[in-house]
């Protein structure tokens, strides 16, 4: 078992991999940018490969991040989609519209509302 988490104050996202002995490695990071402050993630399959994949709440940034997996710990350069001034809060991967890919969804502090991100594989 792998752990992933949003590191708000650094400004990356963390992946700490499971051993066979039930520790952890050290720490990979994988920057959000400057100033990002991620604040929540989720992990699930994004794309049509059978790797997982981590997407991102930036909260400081106002946008949403997606690191597409390489299925060894290592993931490609985060991907970008803005909400135009909204801080996303919260993000949540689910097939939304049944058309079986997964979406994404994201709450918006501040703006009270949620977006959602319509996956296409």
């Amino acid at each position: 078992m792998d752990l992933a988490i949003a590191n708000y104050g650094t400004n990356n996202v963390g992946i700490l991999l499971g051993t066979s002995n039930n520790t952890f490695a050290n720490q990979i990071t994988f920057s959000t940018g400057p100033n990002s402050h991620p604040y929540s993630l989720a992990v699930g399959h994004l794309n049509d490969d059978t790797m997982l994949d981590v997407a991102v709440a930036n909260y400081g940034n106002n946008n949403v991040g997606v690191f597409l997996g390489y299925g060894n710990g290592n993931f490609m350069s985060q991907t970008t989609y803005s909400l135009s001034g909204a801080s996303p809060y919260s993000i949540g991967i689910g097939d939304f519209n049944n058309d079986n890919r997964m979406d994404l969804v994201v709450t918006n502090n501040g703006t009270n509302n949620t977006a959602l991100f319509v996956g296409y594989g």
